[in-house]
């Protein structure tokens, strides 16, 4: 029989009737993988006693955190709906320029059929109309929304439609004080219609 700590050395591994090699040349016992998992040298997860309702969660790490921070913050927000208004504003300008049969055509001469470079200029510029005008909506919504949320404490409908009120005053605001009123009152309407079929 060979020596203890020889090359020909065997052991037994419970569940198997043949011998197998012993670690050290890549193989793994089984014993060994179950003390990392659930014996001694199993590493302590830290958890928080009562981060779900009672049942303990793992800490978040800081970097997460910072993530969480970052994407609640009002700034972010008011650039993603900036972005998303922009790009939902230039696709429904693009389309009701696609469906205007004017789109193209010389007020100075009405009868002369445009050319397709000119309905291509003209459906361009009026998606950036309409690109813009959204994106300068949903930021000033958004932001609007997050500081009223950020001021109350609550998360209800009334901070859409607050934030509403307040957007569409200040857009219609600079056509006067009527246009002004009549605008808050139509996005708050506008916004509590559409957070309550939202919720």
């Amino acid at each position: 029989m060979a020596a203890p700590g020889g090359a020909e050395s065997s052991f037994l591994t419970p569940g198997m009737g043949s011998n197998v090699t012993p670690p050290g040349d890549g193989t793994l016992q089984y014993s060994l993988i179950m003390q990392h998992l659930v014996g001694d040298k199993r590493r302590p997860v830290e958890l928080i006693p009562g981060g779900l309702g009672g049942i303990p969660t793992p800490i978040k790490p800081e970097e997460q955190k910072m993530m969480e921070r970052v994407m609640e913050s009002c700034g972010f927000k008011a650039a993603l709906a900036c972005v998303g208004g922009f790009v939902l504003g230039g696709a429904f300008g693009v389309f009701t320029a696609g469906i205007d049969t004017n789109v193209g055509f010389d007020p100075k001469d009405p009868l002369r059929t445009p050319t397709a470079k000119e309905v291509l200029r003209d459906m361009g510029q009026r998606g950036m109309s309409y690109a813009k005008n959204f994106a300068i909506v949903g930021a000033m919504f958004s932001c609007t929304e997050c500081l009223v949320e950020s001021y109350r404490g609550k998360s209800d409908w009334k901070n859409s439609v607050m934030s509403g009120c307040i957007t569409g005053g200040a857009i219609g605001f600079r056509a006067g004080l009527k246009a002004g009123v009549l605008g808050c009152g139509g996005f708050a309407a506008f916004s509590a219609v559409i957070d309550y079929y939202l919720r």
